[in-house]
This record gives C-alpha cells, sequence and structure tokens, in this order.
C-alpha cells in the first residue's frame, strides 16, 4: 500500500470513528497541507467512501445515492474491466438477466460481440444500447420509468420479471456489507432485483471496491446468492471469509482485462 493509499484509507477510518472531520483537523492529524487533504476528500467521494462536504468529509449517505450522471464516470475503467471479465464468462446461445446500475450497464457493452442472446432487463439503457447495436432478442420489463436513469420499476416490472428462468443474472449493488449484506436505496429497485435472484440460475454481481465502504439502508439479499463476485479488487478479509465458507467464487479484474 502507497503512502498516499494509507493516509487515504486512515481519513476514512477517522470518518467513520467521528462521523464528520474538518479538512484542518485532517491537515494537523497527517502532517500535510490543506491542499493535499482535499485532494484525498475528492478522490475518497468519487470513489464513494466518504461524502465531500464544504470544510470536511462525512459518512456516505445511507438513504440517497449519487446522482446517475456522477455514477456513470466515476471508477469508469475499473466497471469496463468488470464488465468485460464477466462477459467472457456468459456464454453465446444463452438467456440473461441484467439489472440497474452503471456497471451492469458496463456488462451490457460487452455482450454486443456474443451471438444469439436473450435478454431481460428492467434498465431502459441496457435495452436501447443493445437493440441499437445487436440482433439479440430483448425483452423490456413493463413498469414505471425512473427519469432519472432509465430504471423501470414497480409492480408491473416484477410481473414481468417473474415470468422468466433464465441462464445467468447480473446485478449489480449499491453496498456490501461485512456480514453479507447486499445492499440498496431504493425499495422498488430492491424488489426487482429480488425478483431476478429468484428466478436465475446462477448470478453474477458486479460491483467495484467503493460498495465496501458504503451503507445503504435497503437489503436485497446476502452474498450467499451469488455464484460468481466480480470486481477490481480483492474484497476485504471479512468479506473474503464469507465468500470461501459459502462456496461464492471470486473474479477480479486487473489492468491486463
Amino acid at each position: 500500500m502507497t503512502g498516499v493509499e494509507a493516509r487515504r484509507s486512515a481519513i476514512v477510518a477517522a470518518v467513520r470513528q467521528r462521523g464528520f472531520v474538518t479538512i484542518e483537523a485532517l491537515a494537523s492529524q497527517f502532517a500535510v497541507t490543506v491542499q493535499t487533504i482535499r485532494r484525498d476528500l475528492n478522490e475518497l467521494s468519487a470513489e464513494g467512501r466518504l461524502e465531500r462536504y464544504r470544510g470536511g468529509g462525512g459518512l456516505p449517505s445511507s438513504v440517497e445515492n449519487i446522482d446517475y450522471a456522477d455514477r456513470r464516470i466515476t471508477l469508469s475503467a475499473e466497471k469496463t474491466r468488470i464488465g468485460r471479465l464477466a462477459a467472457r464468462h456468459i456464454p453465446s446461445h444463452c438467456s440473461v438477466f441484467i439489472n440497474i446500475g452503471t456497471t451492469p450497464e458496463a456488462v451490457a457493452r460487452e455482450l454486443m460481440q456474443h451471438d444469439d442472446l436473450s435478454v431481460i432487463t428492467n434498465n431502459l439503457n441496457v435495452a436501447i444500447s443493445l437493440a441499437e447495436a445487436t440482433e439479440f432478442r430483448i425483452v423490456m420489463a413493463g413498469g414505471t420509468v425512473r427519469n432519472r436513469d432509465g430504471a423501470v420499476l414497480g409492480q408491473l416490472t416484477c410481473d414481468t420479471l417473474s415470468q422468466f428462468r433464465v441462464d445467468v443474472a447480473v446485478i449489480g449493488t449499491s453496498g456490501i456489507d461485512a456480514d453479507g449484506a447486499l445492499l440498496d436505496y431504493d425499495i422498488e429497485e430492491v424488489r426487482a432485483t429480488q425478483t431476478i435472484l429468484a428466478q436465475a440460475r446462477r448470478t453474477f454481481l458486479v460491483a467495484d471496491h467503493s460498495k465496501f465502504t458504503r451503507r445503504p439502508m435497503v437489503q436485497v439479499g446476502r452474498l450467499a446468492q451469488v455464484d460468481t463476485f466480480f470486481t477490481d479488487r480483492p474484497p476485504p478479509p471479512e468479506i473474503a471469509a464469507l465468500m470461501q465458507r459459502h462456496g461464492v467464487k471470486l473474479a477480479v479484474a486487473d489492468a491486463n482485462d
């Protein structure tokens, strides 16, 4: 671990302990300039490890996700690598669920070179991009469109998804707790993902490393329900041990993926 990363990890630990820490206090604690701390806080905020506030840093929100436009550009290279690696584990000539999220969307982009896929999704962005670029059979779940990110949600969405028994589900999540709980912000989005989990023969979880430190308040399910977890960094020891105990495979995308 580099000195910069060690300091940033210590900043996150300090924020978790105190809830909010000022820039001046952090600069004094680590004997660096306030400009250095501002850069650290900006990077940590971009990674979703804490929230950047005027004058300091605080805990990420448990009730509101980062704006979709910001999520699309945050850790975009890491998400692309995760998407590429996950897509390599999905064969042509099969059926695939793809749910809401920028990392599932990265998987969808990497599936465009596959042949003869049937894709069932409640993600309007996925449906449009695949319809424009492929000859796949695409089923768009009915429901209410969430304008800010193209999610399609509601009871009609769950009713549609529940009609299918699919080979592989690709799901994202907004947070992973140390006890293996998969967490998200919106109860309607969670219900759709729970339906997908119940109807898939295999489940691929795709999530970058920032999700290890985020704590949304709605539980989607458990890491034990996942067959393979695709991420860009090895998970914390407690999550790694839990995965081993439940037979969840780990696939870490490196710079070569």
